[in-house]
């Protein structure tokens, strides 16, 4: 479970030239802050993202490759690949994957070719590697980031990163702006194509932007029940123009019939959390009001997707989808075990209304403020 902060932080109030701490807002020059053009397509599927001279068109919904990093059952390596075909062709052709989550970029490597040699050259421009560098605590020398972004480039068979989300541990320690300067001066090289974030908060992001480094993106925990990004985040992401790309936007599947009207208390009684995701987001629940008020909060999205007949990950994505500063969203894909592509390409066609959005406000309102429970953005997953 995350641990908590022993000074969390309040809401803020951003303007051009703040500079957010702890103890508040410090006044600072910050020219170079300034909203940067993103671009939704007509059907709402795709999404633009341009910082400067950078510019990457992803799916709305991004399909989460940490399954294959273990934990979900044996991942079979050409099953896995005929999997992502599959999602390609149903238009889902954003992947997410990370140099930790196992084979994840080997995987992207295989699929790419396989686009390249059976696939139209217009399927294969649509087609999207966002992959995740997290490195160990140590000096943050141009060769050591070099090196480490050839391996990813070596395993995914790419010669540019379409986006490399990099993510640091340890905020005491600020080698972080040294990654990510050398990331920027690989982008210039043309090994990758736009630089990005993952679990940064609130004040660091703030810092990195105000040290003049393009930044298009930050991929953060968001759902209906942890709903911290749209607390702090969102707001200075509105003002710099950096978009969000969220993670257990279905709680692992936990946001779903499967574990409606359940009682998992009981041994045996309900579904396993046989998953490291379910587990993981059953303490997130824990830490927003329980089993048992997460179970009203089900029983609201019920009647919502019912009322629209789509299913109750269909809704919850889709909720945050329209929050704020979201660029897309990411549902986990079990590669080669189970697929959801008929619930997922329906939410590029829900439209919720102003009755639905209150009513799944009103029930995520009823548990705890997680922003004073764990803190900002990530923050569970760093020291205190």
């Amino acid at each position: 479970m995350a641990v908590l902060l022993r000074q969390p932080l309040s809401k803020f109030t951003f303007s051009p030239n703040d500079r957010v701490t702890r103890r508040g807002i410090k006044a600072r020059k910050c020219k170079h802050l300034r909203p940067f053009e993103c671009v939704q397509t007509e059907d709402g599927r795709r999404i633009v993202v341009k910082n400067g001279n950078d510019s990457l068109e992803i799916c709305r919904v991004v399909n989460g490759m940490w399954q294959t990093s273990g934990g979900w059952g044996r991942i079979d390596r050409d099953n896995a690949v005929d999997d992502m075909l599959k999602y390609a062709d149903a238009g889902l052709t954003t992947f997410d994957l990370a140099d930790i989550y196992g084979p994840a970029e080997d995987l992207y490597g295989i699929f790419i070719n396989r686009v390249r040699r059976e696939c139209p050259p217009e399927y294969l421009e649509k087609v999207r590697g966002l992959t995740k560098w997290v490195p160990p605590p140590v000096k943050m020398t141009s060769s050591f980031v070099r090196d480490s972004i050839d391996v990813s480039r070596r395993r995914m068979d790419v010669a540019s990163l379409d986006m490399l989300q990099f993510h640091w541990w340890d905020y005491s320690n600020p080698g972080y702006l040294d990654a990510l300067k050398h990331l920027t001066d690989l982008k210039e090289e043309g090994k990758i194509k736009t630089v990005a974030l993952t679990n940064f908060d609130t004040e660091r992001l703030q810092i990195i932007l105000e040290n003049e480094i393009p930044v298009v993106s930050n991929q953060v925990q968001h759902s209906i029940v942890d709903m911290r990004p749209q607390q702090k985040m969102a707001e200075l992401c509105q003002l710099t123009g950096v978009k969000l790309i969220t993670y257990g936007t279905v709680l692992g599947g936990l946001l779903s019939e499967k574990f409606l009207d359940t009682n998992i208390t009981i041994p045996f009684a309900g579904p396993p959390l046989n998953t490291p995701s379910l587990q993981k987001y059953k303490r997130m629940i824990d830490a927003w009001g329980g089993w048992s008020l997460f179970q009203g909060l089900l029983r609201t999205l019920k009647q919502v997707a019912s009322k629209h007949g789509v299913s109750i990950p269909t809704v919850a994505v889709k909720y945050i989808l329209d929050q704020p500063a979201i660029a897309g969203s990411m549902i986990g894909v079990r590669l080669g075990l189970a697929e959801h592509i008929q619930d997922t390409n329906a939410i590029f066609s829900l439209v919720l209304d102003d009755e639905d959005v209150n009513s799944i406000k009103e029930a995520s309102g009823k548990g705890k403020d997680l922003l004073k429970v764990i803190g900002d953005c990530g923050d569970e997953y760093r020291r205190a």
